[in-house]
């Protein structure tokens, strides 16, 4: 039941698919137009289904309608967010057998006293990310006092179900901050010893935070700010955009820009270094962004210094600010830069390669389709990145040529929220266009 509004506009975030070494598809299906939610596991090699379970999950008050996300260990344990801030989780995913048990950051026995009161007042508002030993992180959101005492924060289950947690007031030490950013999912070092998580305002003003994974002890803030205002970037519940580590440790997060349409709602890619003490080269598109990390070496006529190198969507869109329509998408050298194209007084992250959308825009004359993608999959097998267009298409833009070498049509296109797309073990793709996963292969 997707919810379309005037124009045909589908604006919902589906969270992507999770897929097990061995080709157990795990799917986060939204059953109605406000939930209820499940959980599936499919066959990788024939889509036959092999097990599913019902969550009680409630969403977040918001605007676009936020994504509902299923996280995998490297274990074989899924997780998948209930109500009242419990996490949802079974072992085995492979197996056909298997039980849904459930872990309360704040207190099994606390949440049973007072759940009908805790399901409606405490919402997990972000994907939960996980380390290699199966602990969780996640942002909750709280939207009454309660019996239980919880604000909007940041919690963190250990494997064994006990948690704890903390206010985002607290870790931003700022007391206009009363929320993590939704959609937002924590990034964790690949030590597992730092988490970064991005908090805000009722506003839409705040910071990227550095946390003790272990404790939740802020070590680090850093205050979102637009490069080329000089006053804070905004931050909005609409968005998808999350912390990204680049194989150096450096940071990168994606924010809008401080007055609509001033850098054509583009937004911009903050980049830090991992201390969050020096901020960095930006790059120049940040709305519901999380760039994907290519390396270097996969890109023949690449020629600078760095080892890897952003995959990134570019639109510039028609209607804002002096946007034209010219649909990108762009790898992005993070530690060159160049004079930016709508703002030149700002220095960005160096073009290494973008490439045009390929289908005019019947209401912006001029103009082509966006590219309708929040993540984008690389795949190092053949250099490539695939990405799904608003035209209806999915495209494998290959780094190698710089062309859009192969398209595959899902349907007549759309303009909808941004969505993800995945690569499974067997080289099968999945992508989401219209509420519908497809998965497409040989």
């Amino acid at each position: 039941m997707p919810q379309y509004l005037g124009g045909g506009f589908l604006l919902t975030h589906y969270g992507s698919p999770v897929i097990s070494s061995t080709n157990t598809v795990l799917v986060p299906v939204k059953a109605g137009s406000q939930g209820p939610f499940r959980f599936e596991a499919r066959s990788g090699s024939n889509g036959a289904l092999m097990w599913s379970a019902d969550s009680d999950y409630l969403v977040p008050p918001h605007n676009w309608f936020p994504s509902y996300n299923l996280t995998l260990t490297a274990g074989g344990r899924v997780y998948a967010p209930g109500a009242g801030g419990k996490l949802l989780y079974r072992d085995n995913v492979d197996s056909t057998a298997g039980t849904v048990q459930t872990a309360v950051f704040y207190g099994a026995g606390v949440y049973t006293a007072a759940k009908a009161e805790l399901d409606a007042a405490v919402m997990i508002s972000t994907p939960i990310t996980v380390d290699a030993a199966g602990n969780a992180w996640f942002g909750f959101m709280v939207t009454t006092q309660n019996s239980a005492g919880l604000s909007s924060g940041v919690a963190r289950v250990a494997t064994d179900g006990s948690g704890m947690w903390q206010a985002a007031t607290t870790l931003a030490n700022d007391a206009t901050i009363d929320r993590v950013a939704m959609n937002s999912a924590p990034a964790l070092t690949t030590d597992g010893t730092r988490l970064y998580v991005a908090a805000s305002s009722a506003a839409g003003q705040g910071y990227l935070l550095a946390l003790d994974s272990a404790t939740l002890v802020p070590t680090a803030r850093v205050a979102l700010v637009d490069p080329s205002s000089g006053a804070a970037a905004r931050i909005t519940g609409d968005s998808t955009a999350s912390p990204l580590i680049g194989p150096d440790g450096d940071v990168y997060f994606g924010v809008l820009e401080t007055g609509g349409g001033t850098h054509n709602s583009r937004g911009w890619l903050l980049h830090f270094n991992g201390a969050l003490s020096q901020s960095k080269i930006p790059g120049s598109f940040g709305w519901d962004n999380t760039p994907s990390i290519v390396p270097a070496g996969a890109v023949a006529s690449y020629t600078g210094t760095s080892t890897y190198l952003l995959a990134t969507k570019y639109n510039n869109y028609a209607g804002s600010g002096t946007g034209d329509g010219q649909n990108r998408m762009a790898l992005l050298d993070p530690s060159a830069s160049q004079t930016d194209r709508v703002t030149p007084a700002v220095q960005t992250m160096r073009e290494v390669l973008t490439v045009l959308g390929p289908t005019p825009d019947a209401g912006n004359p001029g103009g082509v389709r966006e590219w309708c993608v929040n993540t984008g999959a690389f795949d190092p097998a053949t250099h490539s990145l695939l990405v799904n267009n608003e035209d209806g298409y999915l495209y494998r833009w290959d780094l190698s040529t710089n062309l859009l070498s192969e398209r595959i049509r899902f349907n007549n296109g759309i303009g909808e929220s941004y969505t993800p797309t995945a690569v499974g073990p067997d080289g099968t793709v999945y992508a989401i266009n219209n509420a519908v996963l497809f998965a497409v292969g040989r």
